[in-house]
């Protein structure tokens, strides 16, 4: 076996193209979607390298063409989330005896492919199959699932680097990194492919096996990402994905043995069951398991007086109602003082009545549908009722329709009570809410917006007062995990704003960072003693003469 130091190419931000008329990307995203519309494919699950298909068929369709017949994907039941542990288990001590460096190559090269051959077809999944814009699409499913893939491979090595600073006079201090004794359990969400692809393959990299569920919502994409994992030369049974009812998997996955560890973003009610039943279980396991999760948000905009409108109605807009809202870290809530409203309300009106709301497949709508019916009901809900509640103004929006797509309007309330509703509540969808404060109660809504809500995901506050900046900086310390000063709470990249909140929010073990990947490793520390004592007896013990 060859052996070396190696030093693994430097990662770089993967460039956002940006999909202009006439563009070479643009004619293939374009080409990518009409041949995804016109075909029918059947999805299966992939079990220790195989296709796996069952009689249950369930629909995919596009959330914002609900009538089109998108693909078929087979569900499966207890006995493919066993098979799906057990193929783990048979590939797990080739996997993590392979040497780091190739194991880095495999997703190395995975990123290549999606930088290259797979980008339109990936970028295309996730906009027919979740209702991204073009854009949304390039900087989730592109760019940022690049993004992890290349910065953990270096996160990696920098891991494998950190030893024992001091080895005394005939001794050697060696520390290792290995993976976890087990399987990791790998729950993903619909809304980021870039989240799908991430959660299976930063445990992957580091040397684990890995069951893999993905959201329903998300499995068009998934099975691109898995075909992209195939390509790369991640070998049989070290990810395997599968597609089984959330609690049929997690009967049989929470009461196994080697269950190790599980990498999760859902929503905080999920997490939380999970964490009790891994509570209960816990003396069924080899080792203790590690529990990361990213859930839900309220995320926050506090204006200060000294704030400029533009810059605030601008986070806002594009904040609240990029992918509609339904980001983990998209804005939902907002505190804006009285000086600036009529300027800030004004800009908003102004650009949400701009918004071109519809299918992705037209580059010029910027909204599109949310991802289904039921949080479509649920928004549709809450709306209504906002609009029957006399502390509430319909600021903008307000409209929702279901004919051929879930399709709710951009919503703006204006709420006299800071702890209404909507303004506690997460509800995943295009619906902002605002409080507007007397400008010298600044310091009052500070202590708003720190106990408002049980999350803690992202905030900001805007302000050209650096003083003002630096007291919202102090006091909201806990109550966002990404700050922002003079900027909307979304957009983390990888490789500069690690992601991850706390409170009810998450364990905050920062995707994309250093700090997720040693998660998923075990340190054992090596002392070896090169001319070790043939005696028991200490210097201390001779009788004095």
């Amino acid at each position: 076996m060859l052996k070396g130091f190696f030093n693994v190419p430097a990662p770089q931000n993967e460039p956002v193209l940006n999909y202009g008329p006439r563009s070479l990307e643009r004619v293939a995203l374009k080409a990518a979607l009409d041949e995804a519309r016109a075909r029918q494919i059947d999805i299966p699950m992939y079990i220790d390298g195989k296709e796996v298909r069952t009689g249950n068929k369930l629909e995919i369709r596009p959330p914002h063409d609900h009538k089109h017949l998108l693909a078929t994907f087979s569900e499966g039941d207890a006995s493919h989330v066993t098979a799906a542990i057990n193929a783990a288990l048979a590939a797990k001590a080739d996997w993590e005896n392979l040497p780091w460096e190739q194991r880095a190559a495999i997703f190395l090269k995975a990123a290549d492919l999606i930088a290259g051959p797979y980008r339109a077809t990936i970028n295309a999944a996730t906009m027919l199959g979740q209702s991204k814009n073009a854009y949304q699409a390039e900087i989730d499913a592109a760019c940022e699932l690049i993004d992890f893939l290349r910065f953990n491979v270096e996160y990696m090595t920098e891991i494998y680097k950190q030893q024992p600073p001091v080895s005394g006079k005939g001794v050697w201090n060696r520390l290792e990194q290995r993976p976890l004794e087990g399987f990791v359990f790998a729950l993903t969400p619909f809304n980021f492919t870039a989240i799908a692809g991430n959660l299976p393959a930063s445990a992957a990299m580091m040397g684990n096996v890995v069951v893999w569920k993905p959201a329903y919502t998300q499995i068009f994409a998934a099975n691109v990402i898995m075909k992209i994992f195939k390509e790369a030369g991640v070998p049989d049974g070290v990810i395997n994905l599968i597609y089984v009812d959330g609690p049929v998997a997690g009967e049989v996955i929470f009461n196994h043995p080697d269950f190790a560890g599980i990498h999760f973003t859902g929503s905080t009610k999920v997490f939380q069951n999970i964490w009790q039943t891994i509570g209960t279980n816990i003396h069924k396991y080899k080792t203790y398991p590690r529990i990361v999760g990213e859930t839900g948000g309220k995320d926050f905009v506090l204006a200060h007086p000294s704030a400029d409108a533009d810059v605030v109605s601008t986070a806002l807009v594009r904040g609240a109602f990029e992918y509609q809202g339904q980001k983990c870290s998209a804005a939902s809530r907002a505190y804006i003082p009285a000086s600036l409203w009529p300027a800030v309300k004004a800009n908003m009106q102004r650009d949400i009545t701009s918004f071109k709301i519809g299918p992705v497949e037209d580059f010029e709508n910027f909204v599109n549908a949310v991802i289904t019916e039921v949080s479509f009901d649920k928004l549709a809900k809450y709306i209504d009722a906002a609009k029957t509640d006399k502390g509430v103004e319909i600021v903008a929006g307000g409209s929702y329709d279901k004919t051929k797509g879930w399709f709710v309007e951009p919503t703006v309330l204006k709420v006299e009570d800071p702890y209404y509703v909507t303004m506690c509540e997460e509800l995943f969808g295009p619906v902002l809410t605002i409080y507007v404060y007397e400008d010298d109660k600044f310091d009052e809504v500070l202590d708003i917006v720190d106990k408002t809500s049980i999350y803690a995901l992202t905030g900001s506050i805007i302000s050209q007062d650096r003083y003002a900046i630096a007291k919202a900086t102090q006091h909201l310390r806990n109550a966002a995990g990404n700050f922002y000063i003079n900027d909307k709470p979304t957009g983390a990249v990888v490789g500069q704003q690690p992601f991850g909140g706390a409170r009810g929010s998450g364990t905050n073990d920062k995707a994309g960072s250093m700090i997720n990947l040693l998660r998923w490793v075990s340190p054992r520390t090596i002392k070896e003693t090169f001319d070790p004592p043939k005696d028991y007896r200490y210097p201390f013990l001779a009788k004095e003469l």
